[in-house]
C-alpha cells in the first residue's frame, strides 16, 4: 500500500534529520514508528504527508508514485495524516468541522456525517459545541473523524494520545484497533510505544534519520534490547 525508500529530507538547505529511512505498509496493517527523541519519526511521516519536501528517495501510494506531488495532492491520492495539533477548527462546532473535511458529492454529506456520529457517539453529543471546548481526546477523535471522511486509502497518525489521560488514551487506543480490524492501513508515530506495538502488525525503530531496526509488533515488543533503549526496561 505505502512504500517509502531511501528518504533523505530535513528543514532547512543544508540540514538532513531522515538520512535514507526506508519502511513500507501493506494492506490493512498498523505500523508503528518508535524511537529516540529527535530520531525523525514525526519529521518521515510529515514527509510521506508531504508537508517536508523529500530531497532524496521514492514514496508510493498503492503502487503510485507520489513523490513529486504536493501535500494537497497527496491528500487526493488517499493520504490522511492527524497531526498532533492543531488538527481541527477550534472556533467552528463539530458539524462544521466534518464538512469541511467530506470531500464527496454534497448531497452526501448528512449521510456521511450521521455515519461518522454514530461511529463517535461523543461527536453526536456534542455536535453543537465549539471544538476548542473539547478535550484533548475528544478532539482527536473529531480529527480522526474529520480524516475519514475524506475516504483515505492509508491513515497517518502522529502521536494521537500526547499529552492525553490514561482513560482517553485507552479509549483512543481503542478507536485505533477498530479502524485496523476494519482493514484500515495505518502508519502512527506514538510516545506509548510499548502499548503501540502490542496493537500492531510490523513496527520500526527510527535512530539518527535511518531505520535501525523492524520486526513484527511483538518481536520488537518482546526484544531485550529494544525495550531497554527504548521501552522502559
Amino acid at each position: 500500500m505505502l512504500e517509502a525508500n531511501a528518504i533523505v529530507a530535513g528543514y532547512g538547505a543544508a540540514e538532513q534529520i531522515l538520512k535514507g529511512a526506508s519502511l513500507n505498509v501493506q494492506a490493512g496493517e498498523l505500523v508503528t514508528i518508535i524511537g529516540p527523541n529527535g530520531a525523525g519519526k514525526s519529521t518521515l511521516l510529515k514527509t510521506i504527508a508531504g508537508l517536508v519536501p523529500a530531497k532524496e528517495g521514492k514514496i508510493t501510494l498503492a503502487g503510485q508514485d507520489v513523490t513529486a506531488q504536493s501535500a494537497l495532492e497527496r491528500a487526493k491520492s488517499g493520504f490522511a495524516f492527524v497531526m498532533q495539533e492543531r488538527n481541527v477548527f477550534g472556533m467552528l462546532q463539530v458539524k462544521d468541522n466534518l464538512e469541511l473535511a467530506y470531500s464527496g458529492p454534497r448531497r452526501g454529506f448528512a449521510s456521511a456525517r450521521d455515519a461518522m456520529m454514530d461511529r463517535y457517539p461523543v461527536l453526536a453529543q456534542r455536535r453543537h459545541q465549539l471544538a476548542r471546548t473539547f478535550s484533548g481526546g475528544q478532539r482527536q477523535i473529531l480529527a480522526m473523524a474529520m480524516a475519514l471522511l475524506t475516504k483515505p486509502k492509508i491513515l497517518l497518525l502522529d502521536e494521537p494520545t500526547a499529552g492525553l489521560s490514561p482513560k482517553a488514551t485507552n479509549e483512543l487506543f481503542d478507536a485505533i484497533i477498530a479502524l485496523r480490524n476494519e482493514g484500515m492501513p495505518i502508519l502512527m508515530v506514538e510516545q506509548h510505544a510499548l502499548e503501540a506495538l502490542q496493537i500492531s502488525s510490523r513496527g520500526y525503530v527510527l535512530v539518527a534519520g535511518k531505520d535501525a531496526a523492524t520486526g513484527t509488533g511483538a518481536e520488537l515488543a518482546a526484544d531485550p534490547e529494544i525495550r531497554r533503549l527504548f521501552l522502559g526496561g
